[in-house]
């Protein structure tokens, strides 16, 4: 189903009106919720669908899932979460995870960034390549 204009300007303006202090504010987010089900301008559905999403999109790029193919000891995890934390803000909430299918190497999910350092995504550019 196509979103209609007014749904996405609607959604968007919500969006923006959800920050405090460039951080999304819970209270905020449920007011403007309540507001627009209380009103229920055209399209309200629509733009609640849509503005559900880009908050769900907003929460998962403060969300930083680090793979590698074995635990990261101490002192790396620490160094790279600063480096994380510089690149995205204090904000960023870290997640690390084991996944043996990586062989080696590393894979850093922050919203829609990806780098992917492992070993077997190597391999797979290799043998792409032959």
């Amino acid at each position: 189903m196509k979103l209609s204009k007014e749904a996405r300007k609607l959604s968007r303006q919500l969006l923006r009106m959800s920050f405090s202090d460039g951080k999304l504010d819970r209270k905020k987010i449920a007011s403007m919720v309540n507001l627009i089900a209380e009103n229920k301008p055209r399209h309200y559905l629509e733009a609640l669908k849509e503005y559900q999403h880009l908050v769900r999109l907003e929460v998962e790029k403060k969300k930083a899932i680090i793979e590698s193919a074995t635990p990261l000891n101490r002192d790396l995890g620490e160094r790279l979460v600063k480096d994380l934390k510089k690149r995205y803000g204090d904000d960023l909430s870290t997640e690390f995870q084991t996944n043996p299918e990586l062989l080696g190497g590393l894979r850093i999910k922050i919203g829609d960034d990806v780098w992917d350092g492992s070993v077997k995504s190597r391999l797979h550019q290799l043998q792409e390549k032959l």
